[in-house]
């Protein structure tokens, strides 16, 4: 039996938070393991296992510290950074690398949970390169509607084998499912969050288009004024309502069929005569005149109407874009001859 432990500075990391789970009692400690991932779990309850007695004294003290760091922190700023600086801390730096891409990876608690969070197309992508069998064990793991749109992009006759796989499928073996999980955390997941560092002006950009108007133009004029070059580069990636007239008139087309008919007048009201005239262009003689009728019956509308009736139309254009229904002419300065 290990020695009674006596001086906590003597303690790591691991082995203070198992005598601060042994003093919570039990209720507190099951509530927190139920918040921890499987491998916290057994490296702290290692820890419990192997303490030996601790003297009350440290206890007291280590508690004392505990509490001291929490009352003394004040406001805490949490991010990527200061996390790897703190694993690197008490783990060595290959492990720290794995967990920070675990990380940024998608969010769940499992392999099986982040998997379900990986968008279809790009778990499909991934899966179509593998052996049926593993797709299968995959499939039939993440949830039924996800694993239905994985199997809806995969190729026919492979996604067809995957399916007779999943029927003979019995129960998989631990170390069968142990082993797809591992080759999906070493290669799938530790790729996937590599790529998915996204660029900063790209995630700017998403933001300033879901802004209203007024406040878009505020922050990229105060932005211009202090690094004009970034506020160039984040204009360039923002997909906006003016930007429609990249759609070709088949795309333009569909997205008028597709758009809620009480959102396309109230985005009009506020759009350039240019743009009302694309709208209009694609529209049979009939429609076009119904659509303008609408339009002046509105009267007067808020601006702020008209700003969420457009941007529910750019959301729109954006959804079927990403679909592969229609295409967005990358250029911004390309304009259509109709």
């Amino acid at each position: 039996m290990p020695g009674m432990t006596d001086d906590y500075r003597a303690l790591n990391g691991v082995q203070k938070a198992a005598v601060l789970m042994l003093a919570l009692g039990e209720e507190q400690s099951a509530r927190l393991f139920s918040m921890m991932h499987e491998d916290e779990i057994k490296e702290i309850s290692a820890a419990m296992a192997q303490l030996g007695p601790v003297r009350s004294d440290v206890v007291e003290q280590l508690c004392t510290e505990f509490t001291e760091n929490i009352g003394g922190a004040g406001n805490l700023v949490g991010g990527f950074e200061n996390t790897e600086k703190l694993l690197l801390r008490t783990l060595p730096r290959e492990r720290v690398a794995q967990i920070m891409e675990e990380i940024r990876g998608p969010a769940g608690r499992t392999m099986w949970d982040k998997l379900g969070n990986v968008n279809e197309a790009v778990l499909a992508n991934y899966l179509k390169n593998e052996y049926p069998q593993t797709v299968a064990v995959v499939l039939s793991k993440v949830k039924p509607e996800h694993a239905a749109r994985v199997l809806g992009l995969l190729p026919e006759s492979f996604a067809m084998e995957v399916v007779m796989r999943m029927l003979r499928m019995e129960s998989v073996q631990k170390d069968v499912l142990d082993g797809v999980e591992r080759t999906l955390r070493s290669e799938f997941m530790s790729n996937l969050a590599r790529s998915s560092r996204r660029d900063a002006h790209e995630m700017m950009a998403e933001i300033f288009n879901s802004l209203d108007r007024q406040a878009e133009h505020r922050f990229l004029g105060a932005l211009e004024e202090r690094n004009r070059e970034a506020a160039e580069r984040i204009k360039a990636l923002m997909f906006t309502f003016d930007d429609l007239h990249r759609l070709r008139p088949p795309a333009m087309q569909m997205l008028i069929r597709t758009v809620e008919k009480d959102k396309l007048p109230l985005a009009l009201k506020g759009a350039s005569e240019k743009l009302r005239d694309l709208f209009f262009a694609n529209l049979s003689e009939r429609a076009g005149r119904i659509l303008r009728e609408e339009i002046e019956a509105l009267g007067p509308v808020k601006l702020r109407d008209v700003d969420e009736a457009q941007a529910a139309i750019v959301a729109l254009a954006k959804d079927l874009a990403a679909e592969g229904q229609i295409e967005i002419s990358d250029s911004k300065d390309e304009e259509m001859v109709y």
